[in-house]
């Protein structure tokens, strides 16, 4: 019987990947005319989703332009795009026709199960609905208090650990922690982590670090495009656990473990929350109702039956909203911590901003006075669009559209097109990265990291580019019905860590080469990182961090 079922499985792939070769023997090249990169026959993909892959983005738009013909699998012709008009009709026009990619929404239902991540069309709209008013800007004003006091935690811990004389600190660790935790007190009324210097990282936390590089393996990423597909929906969910904990496969393995985690954490929370409500709860979590998702669950109880959300998908955005809120902020913060230790003039220059901000005050700044801060709003804005956390996004057209452009570009016979037809089933790759650093844009010094630019006006041809995201003109949270839901959240969790930190701590390099790997997300390791037991180097963030003042 085994054998069969071997045999069965590895027809599927040889069955698609033969016919995949047909088609795309038989089917014209729509993208012959445009110019882009040589590609192999597992195409550019390789180049673009490496963990060393930022230099090879910043090549494709240097070289290309805003708009280029890069191959997927089997060199099926795809485009590269961050032309401003191309975008707007991608992101928000037509955004029913440019989909999240198959593959994107089936992995992410499994793992993270029916949430904001995994859902389309009016589905999707339906529940950002009823997510919407837990991100608003009077809500942020309410969770600021629980933001400095997560924060505060922190800042005790590392003021702990310098004294001890320990010099290089892991911030990363720390910014997860932090990050996670915050998610936790604010979006569940639920502490992940004490923050304590002698504590570990919460298996939760560790598992949506690590997941995203995980899934992207090759092996997983082949039998994702390959197999998946074709046994998602087979047997039940028992008969699936059985046949995964059955094969030989320790990288996949890995990732369902991960998933155990994140779904019986989740389970716990909502359960809680729950429990909360009904005033029966004898638990020791806080809960004042102020959380995200007690107001969610109130929301839903209240909302017309048409508009309610059933119970899986409820459960469904803890991991979802709390992955979202964690992973890109932590990283982003890494990222300045970082920059800021080359750059000690901004660093010294934002740590006076906020400790007289902090003076004036007599404490911690409430939400208006945090988001006013010219220095620290102008470090934050710049770093989201030097660095993007997320460089690229993938989207599949769902049907034949035509695709216009901001300007022409040139095709290699010498013409000039100022749109393009894009045929049902093509991969577009949208590139924040480039149109975040595009000179046409902003400018000449676009190349640099300079975030003076954001203490006078920016130039006129900012606005008139007319880039539809959802935030300073930048392509970092996306824009229009999949704009990044909690990107309020993210700005206000950014803002309150670095006004703490910079008050008390002074951070500069190590000495050792940080390397920030793109794994969907990009993120830092170094050079000399232990091995973890799945086989890749830890990821890590080792400065140099010292007390501003000796006598605290």
């Amino acid at each position: 019987m085994a054998p069969s079922i071997i045999h069965y499985l590895a027809l599927i792939p040889c069955t698609w990947l033969g016919w995949r070769i047909l088609k795309r023997v038989t089917t014209k090249d729509p993208f012959a005319r445009i110019s882009g990169p040589p590609s192999s026959f597992v195409g550019n993909l390789l180049d673009l989703f490496h963990p060393d892959s930022w230099d090879f983005n910043i090549h494709l738009a240097k070289k290309y332009g805003r708009v280029s013909r890069i191959t997927a699998l089997m060199n099926a012709p795809s485009l590269f795009v961050y032309d401003p008009k191309a975008l707007h009709h991608i992101i928000v026009k037509d955004q029913h026709v440019f989909e999240e990619p198959e593959d994107f929404i089936r992995a992410n239902s499994k793992i993270f199960g029916p949430g904001l991540l995994s859902t389309l069309g009016d589905h999707h709209r339906k529940q950002r609905k009823l997510l919407n008013p837990v991100f608003s800007i009077a809500h942020m004003k309410e969770m600021t208090p629980t933001f400095y006091e997560v924060v505060h935690k922190l800042r005790k811990s590392v003021t702990q650990q310098v004294s001890q004389g320990k010099e290089e600190i892991d911030m990363l660790e720390w910014m997860t922690r932090t990050a996670l935790e915050l998610v936790g007190q604010s979006g569940f009324g639920y502490s992940f982590d004490t923050l304590d210097p002698d504590g570990e990282q919460h298996q939760f936390g560790l598992s949506l670090k690590n997941l995203f590089r995980s899934i992207s393996k090759p092996g997983i990423l082949l039998a994702r495009l390959f197999i998946f597909p074709y046994v998602v929906n087979l047997g039940s969910p028992r008969f699936q656990r059985a046949f995964v904990d059955a094969l030989p496969w320790k990288a996949l393995h890995i990732v369902r473990d991960m998933v155990d985690v994140m779904h019986n954490t989740s389970l716990e929370i909502f359960e809680a929350t729950k429990r909360s409500l009904d005033k029966v709860d004898g638990g020791s979590e806080k809960r004042d109702g102020k959380d995200i998702m007690s107001i969610l669950l109130k929301a839903n109880m209240a909302a017309s039956e048409e508009d309610k959300l059933p119970e899986a998908e409820l459960l469904a955005q803890v991991s979802t909203l709390t992955f979202a809120a964690m992973d890109t902020t932590s990283n982003a913060l890494a990222r300045i911590l970082d920059i800021l230790t080359h750059h000690q003039d901004v660093q010294d220059k934002v740590r006076q901003e906020v400790t007289n901000a902090h003076l004036e005050r007599g404490g911690d700044l409430d939400y208006d006075t945090l988001t006013a801060l010219p220095w620290l709003d102008a470090i934050c804005r710049e770093t989201l669009r030097f660095y993007p956390p997320v460089p690229i996004l993938s989207r599949q057209a769902r049907k034949d559209i035509i695709l216009p452009l901001s300007e022409p570009i040139q095709t290699i016979d010498g013409k000039e097109v100022s749109e393009i037809l894009v045929p049902a089933g093509t991969g577009v790759f949208v590139s924040i990265l480039s149109c975040n650093r595009d000179p046409k844009i902003w400018g000449p010094d676009a190349d640099e990291w300079k975030p003076e630019r954001w203490l006078s006006p920016l130039p006129d041809s900012v606005a008139e580019a007319r880039v539809p995201g959802v935030y300073s003109h930048l392509m970092t949270f996306i824009g229009g019905g999949r704009a990044c839901i909690g990107f309020k959240f993210s700005q206000l969790e950014m803002k309150v860590v670095l006004s703490v930190l910079l008050q008390v701590f002074k951070f500069e390099p190590t000495g050792k080469k940080v390397i920030w790997q793109t794994n969907g997300i990009i993120q830092p390791t170094t050079e000399d990182a232990e091995i973890t037991p799945s086989g890749e180097q830890k990821l890590q963030l080792p400065l140099r961090v010292t007390l501003v003042n000796a006598k605290l």
